[in-house]
């Protein structure tokens, strides 16, 4: 069995806030340096992500896959790979747990297997800092308030195009 790598950190946050950034796929490119691109292809019961393709610009490495997502309550996710063109697995999982009045700690696991022959050791060195920015990356985009506001405003957007059409004459927008 392929060994994986993970790291936590801490984050001034609820894990509801957290995972909401987490949840929020359309928003990875701006806060993943590897995702350029990121597409919901299927959701769940509750319209939680169950399906999503990744375009991935990692240096050297650059894919298109897609990944298959579990939720497990609102405190852990899990994905494993559907396709990809230069992986052959791809197994990761973030889980949150409280830490404190207003903190949670996020942990990250990943193993990562690639078509192409690649010692264990740089491997791993490579899942390390996938995971190390994707942690920072969530740890800043969290942090910043940036999340909770467009929330809200695509919250309020929302709202706006539900009113307008209710108020448009038949055949107006």
């Amino acid at each position: 069995m392929a060994e994986n790598t993970s790291s936590s950190i801490t984050i001034e946050a609820a894990p509801a806030d957290v995972m909401a950034v987490i949840a929020d796929f359309a928003r990875y490119p701006d806060w993943t340096g590897e995702v350029k691109e990121a597409q919901v292809l299927a959701t769940d019961e509750k319209g939680r992500a169950e399906q999503v393709r990744l375009v991935m610009d990692a240096g050297a490495i650059k894919d298109d896959q897609t990944l298959g997502y579990t939720w497990t309550g609102d405190h852990e996710v899990s994905w494993t790979l559907v396709k990809s063109q230069m992986l052959r697995s791809l197994d990761g999982s973030y889980i949150l747990k409280p830490a404190g009045l207003s903190a949670t700690e996020v942990t990250y696991r990943l193993t990562v297997d690639v078509k192409i022959p690649m010692l264990g050791m740089i491997k791993r060195k490579a899942e390390k800092v996938i995971i190390d920015r994707a942690l920072a990356g969530l740890k800043k985009r969290v942090e910043s308030g940036d999340a909770a506001e467009e929330a809200d405003k695509a919250a309020g957007e929302e709202a706006e195009s539900r009113d307008a059409g209710k108020k448009a004459g038949p055949g107006e927008k």
